[in-house]
């Protein structure tokens, strides 16, 4: 064997059997000087480098190409190209003519070939460069040095498709929705998923309809998927989570006749599989979730509206109240509201807030609605000295709470300038002023000095107020559910309750309470409570 062979290692056994002298190259001792140069780097390095010599491009190449053309070697040692590469003939002929015509080199990244060197037509991806070999006389050849970067391109493709179906399926919580979504989405993909389908069936519900077989698998040990092969075509099957307990989910996907059926492949597969399958888990988490938190919701708020009785409705004044639970579960919380009447003929109004949002607040809620219901009854003194009172009570019964609260008296004053004004007497126990309305539609706060929160200064001293009251006049007692937002600063809110309540003197005491549910209750994830007292304008041509 020429000397010129021995680097070739593996391969020269190859290399002996090639009758050189019956190819276009003649034996190796009449090879041009370029050619045995170009021979010898060829075989000293390591990286894939094949020869294109001559007009019929005779393909000569070292021991690491061999990987790259698979069972076409050693066939191929000595054979022009156009035989060994006829299915993609088309795409490298040109490029190899243009080398040789141009003596300008060629350079290609991660182009797709279907090459025939497993015994089907393979889907692989290789970067290369065609480059002259120039002789004395012009071009001898052209030199391939390339890389295949099919795993690579097939890698990042699939990595593409998981992490875009993810995306698609992470914003959905119905499992139907999910199934459709995913499928739409997998049939984007038609070189690795040529056909892909996801089969539900349920027994209780397709009547007539034969299940889907067991998903058995002789390559995983946990049966998870299947991997069949009717009439030569892979189809692989991966079971997912039943859309209820008797149904049967499976996702079907015939796979690419162009690739390999191995490991990676197969991964993929099961990694769509399992994507969709925790979609669907997550999916029938948030809705048993949901499930059960509309059942806490509607506990929760039926134990509060349970704490809140209606209101006190005496004769010639209305009393409206509304209480809104806050958007979460089990949002059960501290606000409350109430109107009752005294022995002497007043009417106590109250809203307050308990700090906290769960039963435990609701539970201080009620014992302190129900201790000031006492006290006040009791004292029949100014909602000040009742506040002082209800404080010292809280405390000598050991109730740690926090709490605001504005504690009003209904009162008809003797000394009044009209016989049917009433005297509101408040006091305000750190909590949002009430918005007084007048006859004429204009709405302003009730400001007062600020005043500490029930529960936090034993003996704090507090303060009454007083306005007048006319017919046609409202006041409107809240708690901070209804203005406090997270984007605002509370004066923000006061200012824009103001605004919604001036000019609205024609609204009965309910259509004020509906009025300020419609416009801000959507708005919130807060509790709400609503107290409005109004004492109804005299009908048309009644005097004093």
């Amino acid at each position: 064997m020429d000397q010129l062979f021995e680097a070739a290692g593996t391969l020269r056994s190859a290399y002996r059997s090639v009758d050189w002298a019956a190819t276009p190259l003649g034996a190796p001792s009449g090879w041009s000087p370029m050619l045995r140069a170009a021979v010898d780097v060829a075989l000293h390095t390591r990286f894939p480098v094949t020869l294109f010599w001559g007009p019929e491009f005779v393909m000569i190449y070292n021991e690491a190409y061999v990987e790259l053309i698979g069972d076409k070697h050693p066939a191929s040692l000595g054979a022009p190209a156009a035989h060994v590469f006829r299915e993609i003939w088309d795409v490298i002929g040109p490029m190899l003519e243009s080398v040789r015509s141009t003596q300008r080199a060629t350079w290609t990244q991660d182009m797709r070939l279907l090459m025939d060197r497993r015994g089907y037509p393979e889907e692989c991806f290789f970067t290369f460069s065609y480059s002259a070999v120039r002789g004395p006389d012009g071009v001898e050849g052209v030199i391939d040095i390339a890389t295949e970067t099919t795993g690579r391109v097939l890698s990042q493709r699939r990595l593409i498709m998981l992490a875009g179906l993810s995306d698609a399926l992470s914003g959905l919580d119905d499992p139907a929705e999910i199934l459709d979504q995913a499928a739409a989405m997998l049939r984007t993909d038609p070189q690795d998923l040529p056909e892909v389908d996801i089969l539900v069936t349920d027994p209780a519900t397709d009547a007539g309809t034969p299940p889907l077989p067991a998903v058995r698998s002789t390559i995983s040990c946990n049966g998870d998927f299947v991997l069949e092969s009717p009439a030569d075509i892979p189809v692989m099957r991966v079971r997912l989570p039943g859309l209820t307990p008797s149904a049967e989910t499976v996702l079907v996907a015939r796979l690419s006749q162009h690739l390999p059926v191995d490991d990676g492949y197969v991964g993929f597969v099961r990694l769509v599989g399992a994507t969709v399958a925790q979609a669907l888990q997550r999916a029938q988490t948030r809705q048993a979730e949901r499930r059960v938190a509309g059942l806490e919701r509607d506990l929760s708020e039926r134990l509060q509206r349970s704490l809140l009785t209606p209101p006190a409705q005496p004769d010639h004044l209305e009393v409206a109240v509304r209480y809104q639970p806050a958007a979460e579960q089990a949002r059960i919380g501290g606000d409350w509201y109430d109107s009752f009447p005294q022995p002497d003929g007043g009417l106590t109004l109250v809203v307050g807030d308990v700090a906290g949002h769960d039963q435990q607040a609701a539970a201080a809620m009620a014992q302190i609605r129900n201790l000031l219901r006492g006290v006040a009854y009791a004292l029949q003194k100014p909602p000040a000295a009742m506040l002082e009172s209800l404080e010292a009570t809280m405390r000598g019964l050991g109730m740690d709470a926090l709490a605001t609260a504005v504690l009003g008296r209904l009162e008809q004053a003797a000394q009044q300038a009209r016989a049917d004004a009433r005297t509101l007497v408040w006091s305000n126990a750190g909590h949002l002023p009430p918005v007084l309305i007048t006859p004429d539609g204009t709405a302003t706060l009730l400001h007062t000095p600020p005043e500490m929160l029930l529960g936090v200064q034993p003996g704090a001293v507090r303060s009454d107020h007083r306005v007048t009251l006319t017919p046609g006049c409202a006041v409107v007692l809240y708690t901070d559910g209804l203005i406090d937002r997270r984007d605002e600063i509370i004066d923000e809110g006061l200012a824009d309750l103001t605004r919604s309540l001036t000019g609205r003197h024609g609204l009965t005491a309910e259509q004020l309470c509906d009025h300020l549910l419609d416009r801000y209750a959507a708005t919130t994830d807060d509790d709400i409570a609503l107290l409005v007292l109004r004492i109804p304008p005299k009908p048309a041509g009644l005097t004093r």
